[in-house]
């Protein structure tokens, strides 16, 4: 069981860079990288709140429960 970040691909559709959504959410670019990359182990809510209202998404369409 895990929890997938694709962020990747909703700031591929957004068409927004890792640097300018990391100015824009207030958090350095090496922890969005880190996030990005599926290597976090837990996000704050504000931060997951943050990057939905820049990339104008919802939780599920950055965050999938895979078995």
């Amino acid at each position: 069981m895990s929890i997938v970040v694709k962020l990747d691909v909703m700031m591929a559709e957004r068409k927004m860079k890792l640097g300018t959504l990391a100015k824009l959410v207030g958090i350095t670019e090496a922890n969005l990288s880190i996030l990005k990359n599926e290597k976090a182990k837990g996000i704050r809510f504000v931060t997951l709140e943050a990057i939905c209202k820049h990339l104008n998404c919802q939780p599920g369409d950055i965050l999938k429960y895979e078995k």
